[in-house]
């Protein structure tokens, strides 16, 4: 006799279909700047068998990135880094926000690599110790960005100040913060995107076990 909650739960970690169960009628690029804006047709495959009839969806095309929360063990104290962000012009409280060391993944470039450069240019900071937490789309309905986080292990002391690079229009603050604080900001809606919020309840669960390895 077959399990019904068994088969649901292996039905949901084994993907249905693949790339293959899409027919990619056309894609045509609307707009090339910054990022990139395509349109694109397309029909798949249905759970209930046959296939769909042809959709036009706006894919938006993006490098991939990588995010790195930086964490000093011994002081129990992050580095978060405040810049203002266009996708934020409309923000009620504002456009400047606390975030995460982050940057776009350049051709030939690893994720860790990227984490310890971004770590440099963002907040002159050398990374010790890179610990990958996830690899996750923000917004696939939408984008074709894929995300992978990191736990930096970071020596504070010193830090702070603005960073950034000229001719990427970068005016980066560098706040270090104890995690306790840092906490409180998230918990009342400071840390508000999706990278800071990962990471940070990633953080809650392993840092009594990262300060007693440390």
């Amino acid at each position: 006799m077959t399990d019904n909650h068994d088969s649901g739960r292996d039905a949901a970690r084994l993907p249905a279909f693949s790339g293959a169960d899409v027919e990619l009628i056309e894609r045509r690029c609307l707009h090339r700047g910054f990022f990139r804006l395509d349109e694109v047709h397309l029909r798949h495959r249905l759970f209930e068998g046959g296939w769909s009839r042809e959709m036009t969806r706006e894919v938006h095309v993006r490098h991939d990135a990588v995010g790195v929360l930086l964490y000093d063990v011994e002081r129990d104290c992050v580095a978060l880094v405040e810049q203002i962000r266009a996708g934020a012009l409309g923000d009620p409280e504002s456009p400047w926000k606390l975030e995460i060391v982050a940057g776009l993944v350049e051709a030939g470039e690893s994720a860790a690599e990227v984490a310890r450069r971004e770590a440099m240019e963002e907040a002159g900071c050398k990374v010790d110790e890179l610990i990958e937490l996830h690899t996750y789309y923000p917004s696939p309905g939408a984008c074709t960005e894929r995300v992978t986080l990191f736990c930096g292990l970071v020596d504070c002391e010193g830090l702070g100040g603005v960073h950034g690079l000229d001719e990427e229009h970068e005016d980066i603050r560098v706040h270090v913060l104890p995690f306790t604080r840092a906490w409180e900001l998230l918990q009342a809606g400071r840390l508000d995107n999706a990278m800071c919020l990962i990471a940070f309840y990633w953080l809650a669960v392993e840092r009594a076990s990262l300060r007693a390895r440390g």
